[in-house]
């Protein structure tokens, strides 16, 4: 077995452990040792995986948003992504529902965003050939806070609404220039 495959083996353990700490306990409250007594793994073995058990959401959360966009542009659209990724967060609500009331240095919401935005800019520059402007970046800030929002109110049961309902309005909420520049790069 090659090397990643075998270290996500193990962080798929070490996240299943933390999953299983965050039935009973805030994940502030949640300590590495208790993560790793519930998967029988050493804190080495953690330490060598993650800095923190922050580090360790953020790393299961990004499995999660790759999955869900990955084949975007291959006749996925942002909308089909989007769906993607809230129908999965709705499967694991618990640990999602848990690492997003957490607001502590490293949380989720601030990860979410800076994955979001990454990923979109991505996008934009591979499919235009530049880089992205400066109006177009702001707008694409705007947006991904306010889509991490929304989606945080959302998990934390603020917002009674679908997957498709929830993606449909972060969809039709985009900024104009946003929304022209994706419809051009067939992203929408």
């Amino acid at each position: 077995m090659e090397p990643q495959k075998q270290n996500d083996g193990v962080r798929y353990k070490l996240a299943n452990a933390m999953k299983e700490c965050m039935r009973t306990a805030p994940v502030e409250k949640i300590t590495v040792k208790e993560i790793v007594e519930t998967c029988g793994l050493t804190r080495q073995t953690f330490y060598r995986n993650f800095q923190d058990k922050y580090d360790l959401i953020n790393w299961y959360f990004d499995k999660i948003l790759l999955e869900s966009f990955e084949h975007m542009g291959e006749g996925r659209t942002v909308y089909e992504s989007l769906v993607n990724k809230f129908e999965y967060i709705q499967m694991e609500q618990l640990f999602f529902r848990a690492a997003f009331k957490n607001d502590q240095q490293n949380c989720l919401r601030d990860h979410d965003f800076e994955l979001i935005q990454e990923f979109y800019t991505k996008q934009i520059e591979s499919r235009t050939g530049r880089k992205i402007s400066t109006e177009l970046q702001f707008e694409l800030e705007m947006y991904c806070l306010g889509s991490v929002y929304m989606t945080v109110q959302w998990v934390l049961g603020y917002r009674k609404c679908t997957p498709e309902e929830l993606a449909h309005a972060l969809t039709e909420s985009m900024p104009v220039r946003l929304r022209e520049v994706f419809q051009k790069l067939g992203l929408i």
